[in-house]
């Protein structure tokens, strides 16, 4: 097993994410969270890896949403996302610059870039993290085993989601996250604040774990989503069927909302799987959400908790979206909706 000095590893560090040269939300929310974790530790400079091709006029986006540091690294290997020669730039980042906290975005590059890095710089990786902070660990004192201050408590849903397992990883650095889109608050950009960027280039090399890419197709999406909401209507399995969604995109037209919906929908074919909030879909924040015909399981309040307003209507009175929702409405809602979306209507 490795052995590795752990007092050398310093700062939080973030891959910032890139696709096309344009930067992907996740990276502000990233930084974001990262500046949070550093106001508790003594090293307080946040660090983003910008890995790409001509990707150098990104840092200073990332500089006005809060990162100290931007590490460039650009090599045309670089240009299109491939596992190898990201995985191998990103080893290098880490390997010379040895960050004490290394987070990445659970995207789909996130989630096939981080637990490669991990492996090859020997560290833990604890994925879809939900939530981050810093504490002691065991959380409470055992007698006989050392409590270790200052670490990385990453919290994320195990077990399909019925319970919350808190993770650390005390032995090994850096301590690595992958962090779901849309849970984590990006700072306001401060414009025109600038970043000390290091241009790091670690020699790529090609071998035989490259892949060859013989085209790139991307496919245009009419779906809206969910995530830049500002209202939500979603529904559930107790709507009833495809066609009843129909009531609520009226009230989503009147209200200026979008449709959304829980995984039981997206399991029935009703609704595409762009639409599903919850631990296996989308995490949303809008400023009104709609939970209609939902029961309310943890996985779907996993993914909406957080709402400024949460309005649910059910027909069984004990349903646990009750526990969660600012409003309630016991009631059937094939008439519920269609009154309110009418009450809407009128207002206008």
């Amino acid at each position: 097993m490795q052995n590795i000095n752990i007092d050398e590893y310093k700062g939080v560090f973030v891959f910032a994410q890139q696709v096309d040269n344009e930067l992907s939300e996740i990276a502000f929310e990233l930084i974001g969270e990262a500046g949070r974790l550093a106001e508790n530790l003594e090293e307080k400079t946040v660090t983003a890896v910008l890995l790409g091709h001509k990707v150098g006029k990104l840092a200073d986006q990332l500089a006005e949403y809060g990162a100290d540091r931007v590490i460039v690294v650009d090599d045309p290997a670089l240009k299109t996302y491939m596992t190898e020669p990201y995985a191998e730039a990103l080893t290098a980042v880490i390997e010379e610059y040895k960050p004490e906290i290394m987070l990445v975005g659970a995207t789909a590059i996130g989630r096939d870039l981080g637990p490669t890095v991990s492996a090859r710089v020997a560290t833990g990786l604890t994925a879809d993290c939900t939530q981050l902070e810093i504490g002691d660990f065991p959380l409470v004192e055992i007698p006989g085993k050392e409590q270790k201050h200052n670490q990385l408590l990453m919290t994320r849903p195990a077990f399909g989601g019925n319970t919350i397992a808190t993770i650390a990883c005390p032995d090994h650095r850096p301590q690595m996250a992958t962090v779901r889109a849309g849970v984590m608050q990006k700072n306001e950009p401060e414009k025109g604040k600038k970043a000390e960027v290091v241009e790091f280039n670690p020699t790529l090399e090609k071998n035989d774990k490259y892949v060859e890419i013989m085209d790139i197709v991307k496919a245009v999406s009419d779906v809206e989503n969910i995530m830049d909401a500002k209202i939500l209507v979603s529904g559930g399995r107790g709507v009833g069927s495809e066609e009843n969604f129909k009531i609520l995109q009226d009230l989503a037209d009147a209200i200026g909302g979008t449709v959304s919906c829980s995984r039981a929908v997206v399991d029935s074919g009703w609704m595409p799987k762009d639409l599903q909030v919850g631990q296996t879909g989308k995490t949303v924040r809008p400023q009104v959400y709609f939970a209609i015909g939902i029961s309310g399981a943890i996985q779907h309040v996993a993914g909406m908790e957080e709402s400024d307003i949460i309005i649910a209507i059910n027909k069984d009175e004990d349903a646990p979206i009750f526990e969660v929702a600012d409003y309630g409405v016991v009631g059937d809602l094939n008439k519920i909706v269609p009154m309110l979306t009418e009450q809407i209507k009128a207002q206008k």
